[in-house]
């Protein structure tokens, strides 16, 4: 591959996964930052951020011949906010420049940029670090996964990582922990999904109890209720291999009570128990960027720190076990009924005569505006349907949130009709294709 002719202190237009082109400043890695393994890169600091990441050599650009390309197709305040933070750099560094030029002319010497070496970088993009500023919203939380490449690169824990469940999402997080250095051992009911773990340096777990037996942590993703309380008390279950002071962390979205019935067996045994669902999709697992919403025993969320920050973009602790599980219902509630009007909205749009294109064009300049909105809008248009979150996975937690509401005595009427239209996608074997093929149910 040829060498990107760029050294430190040269400005660029770095593209970090789903991120947008952003104005940054290649630097010099801390000394202690591990080296990201795969494709060539350079490390950047990015203006208007106290953000840094690795990116890879082909999505970066010099900045000033791609300068105005780049304003014309990025907007909002944050960016140009960005773009005047590297004008007043230049104007800072046009002052020193030339103040040292003389300086150094006078001593017969000439200052020169130290080229910066290309390191490997992993195939996946390292999400891009976190604002140390960001505002606080009064839950406990980490930052996101490359925040400590501000003061060097994650440490990974000492503790050996279980991890049962290698589906959309657990797919993605094992792939993540493993990048990070941690050591993790695999399990999953169709065997065939850990060979690619295992070749990337995983374990394999032969049962959850030998998993849970061996390691000090386990994790766990699964579907819904009943695979998360036969994964914990069926044959060979995790409970067999709890012992006193063993970690078990349940990642599904499941009901309260679900939480509470596994919380309460994993306890009875000795064993230390957090719940901590995550909100994001498929491509935000395999970008590291998940929101992980925890509840349980504070020291074993603690004990997670960087296995949170290698799976996710924040972290939030919200108190007793069950709440994240309230928390995470609530959310999906809001997310599918959502999904649910654009879907209506569009086929409402083409039974009037109305473009759909034009209504997503219109969309996407308004308030709504959002990469959900644009990705899923797209996805429907073009008719690809690939899962990125299970449409039968959103119905069951309206399910679920919808029978949360019952208990609370709080109605929840737009859930409720957003549940019957996914129903009625289910029942037209939309089932394993993404939550976006609710609009088939609109069509047929």
């Amino acid at each position: 591959m040829a060498t990107v002719h760029l050294r430190i202190g040269d400005l660029v237009w770095g593209k970090l996964g789903r991120y947008p082109p952003w104005p940054g400043k290649v630097v010099s890695p801390p000394k202690d930052l591990k080296k990201p393994r795969g494709k060539k890169c350079h490390f950047v600091k990015f203006f208007g951020t106290e953000d840094h990441a690795w990116i890879k050599v082909e999505q970066l650009k010099p900045y000033h011949p791609h300068k105005e390309e780049m304003i014309k197709i990025n907007k909002g305040k944050r960016f140009q906010q960005a773009v005047d933070a590297v004008e007043d750099f230049l104007k800072k560094a046009k002052g020193k420049e030339q103040n040292s030029d003389s300086k150094a002319e006078s001593k017969g010497k000439k200052t020169r940029n130290k080229p910066l070496k290309i390191l490997e970088e992993d195939d996946e993009d390292l999400s891009a670090l976190k604002d140390p500023s960001e505002k606080d919203t009064g839950s406990t939380s980490i930052q996101a996964a490359d925040s400590t490449a501000i003061n060097g690169s994650i440490t990974p824990t000492d503790k050996r990582i279980g991890f049962l469940g290698l589906g959309l999402m657990g797919s993605g997080i094992v792939s993540n922990l493993l990048k990070m250095g941690h050591v993790v051992t695999v399990w999953n009911r169709t065997a065939e999904k850990c060979d690619l773990f295992t070749q990337e340096g995983a374990r394999l777990g032969r049962t959850p109890a030998e998993v849970a037996s061996t390691c000090d942590i386990t994790f766990s993703c699964v579907s819904d209720p009943k695979a998360a309380r036969d994964l914990v008390m069926g044959p060979s279950g995790v409970l067999q291999g709890i012992r006193p002071g063993k970690c078990y962390i349940e990642m599904s979205t499941v009901d309260p009570e679900t939480i509470t019935e596994i919380s309460q067996v994993i306890t009875s045994r000795g064993g230390r128990f957090l719940e901590a669902p995550v909100a994001g999709s498929q491509q935000l697992s395999n970008d590291g960027m998940l929101v992980i919403l925890a509840a349980g025993d504070r020291t074993v969320y603690e004990d997670c720190s960087s296995c949170f920050q290698a799976m996710g973009k924040t972290s939030f602790f919200l108190g007793e076990a069950g709440n994240a599980a309230r928390m995470m219902l609530i959310l999906n509630m809001v997310q599918g009924s959502f999904m649910a009007t654009i879907a209506e909205g569009l086929t409402l749009a083409h039974a009037t005569g109305q473009s759909q294109q034009t209504f997503l064009d219109i969309l996407s300049q308004g308030q709504m505006a959002s990469t959900f909105v644009d990705q899923k809008c797209q996805n429907i248009l073009q008719g690809n349907f690939k899962p990125d979150y299970y449409l039968k996975h959103i119905q069951k937690d309206l399910r679920l949130a919808i029978s949360m509401g019952d208990t609370a005595n709080h109605p929840t009427p737009m859930a409720a009709a957003a549940n019957e239209v996914y129903k009625r996608a289910k029942a037209l074997d939309q089932s394993d294709n993404d939550i976006s093929a609710v609009y088939r149910a609109y069509i047929h």
